[in-house]
């Protein structure tokens, strides 16, 4: 006799109700309703989003009568929807250099101090960076606005304390200090608010947030700035153009007609001491022609770019009891901390 698979949110009401703040909470395999709002739930991913802004995915496994009204509330920017969503499911495997990445991150965390936390990681991806944490902490939250969602799903199909939510990070509908930790690595600076605000913003959700945003490049040589106004330039031109072909090929030109001789070039010189002068040498050497590559797509194909520096970042403190910048790569990679501001 076949029985109907229990749903994955089954054994998980209570992390549910805790997360919306919910008197009840109903689900099943298909929709999470949370004091009468019905969210519909599509391979175990809860979709949060305005109707709307369904990505195409969604929009071709729900027949909703409401995707196709204008989204309220805040801007929203679809080309960056779409483009990570593409670059994502192209990109989807975890890496060995992933690893590497996520301790270099969460340099200023004691991995420690999560054991028994609930973790929220905003504007996931594929989930690399849960994949690594997801054996360490008590719960965890993946929140991504594309179809990347679904990639960290396949991800982390063996992590029974994660819950996947399709939503816009400037519009959770989650309470105030939902979670515990909350990290969000590479995401605000591609959206088109004020990402500094957006940190602010995001202080209601946790204690602690681990952030990173691309650095203005204030602690590198002048002539960084200069190459970053060239390729800046490149990205602008580039970034409209959405044929999977052209993306394609302008990533493997990218890779080996820049990026490598950065690369080769930091190597000549690293007998001498000069290697940290080199562009891109420091972050990419030793990593695979894969890695190399992604990092090309998300660096040329993504519209909206900011950048800021060390200075800026520590503005924060009118929100945050605590900032911890950390100066070794990513730059800027930061900690903030609310602390007991009464």
């Amino acid at each position: 006799m076949n029985t109907a698979p229990t749903p994955f949110y089954a054994d998980k009401t209570d992390l549910l109700r805790d997360m919306f703040g919910a008197e009840m909470i109903e689900v099943g395999s298909d929709r999470l309703t949370a004091d009468g709002q019905s969210y519909p739930i599509i391979d175990d991913v809860i979709v949060v989003l305005d109707p709307g802004r369904y990505p195409d995915h969604v929009k071709k496994r729900l027949k909703d009568s409401n995707q196709d009204q204008a989204p309220s509330g805040n801007e929203f920017a679809e080309d960056i929807q779409k483009s990570f969503g593409a670059e994502w499911r192209k990109f989807e495997d975890i890496l060995p250099e992933h690893e590497i990445e996520f301790r270099q991150y969460f340099d200023v965390v004691d991995l420690q101090t999560l054991a028994e936390s609930r973790v929220c990681d905003l504007g996931c991806g594929m989930g690399r960076w849960s994949y690594f944490l997801k054996d360490s902490v008590r719960e965890m939250v993946l929140v991504d606005f594309s179809e990347a969602i679904f990639v960290a799903r396949k991800n982390l199909r063996n992590a029974n304390n994660a819950v996947f939510i399709m939503a816009d990070v400037t519009g959770l509908p989650f309470r105030e200090d939902f979670s515990d930790f909350v990290f969000c690595l590479g995401v605000l600076h591609h959206l088109p608010q004020d990402a500094l605000e957006q940190v602010r913003g995001l202080s209601r959700y946790a204690p602690r947030l681990l952030i990173y945003l691309y650095s203005a490049l204030d602690s590198r040589p002048r002539f960084h700035r200069g190459l970053l106004a060239i390729v800046d330039a490149i990205r602008r031109a580039v970034s409209g153009i959405e044929s999977p072909a052209f993306r394609t090929a302008f990533t493997w030109a990218a890779m080996f007609g820049l990026y490598l001789p950065m690369i080769a070039l930091g190597t000549l010189v690293r007998p001498i001491g000069l290697s940290g002068k080199i562009p891109l040498y420091e972050f990419y050497h030793g990593k695979s022609l894969h890695r190399i590559r992604q990092d090309v797509y998300d660096r040329f194909f993504t519209s909206i770019e900011q950048r800021f520096s060390r200075k800026e970042i520590l503005q924060l403190s009118d929100t945050f009891e605590k900032i911890t910048v950390s100066d070794q790569l990513p730059l800027w990679h930061f900690l903030c901390e609310k602390g007991d501001r009464s």
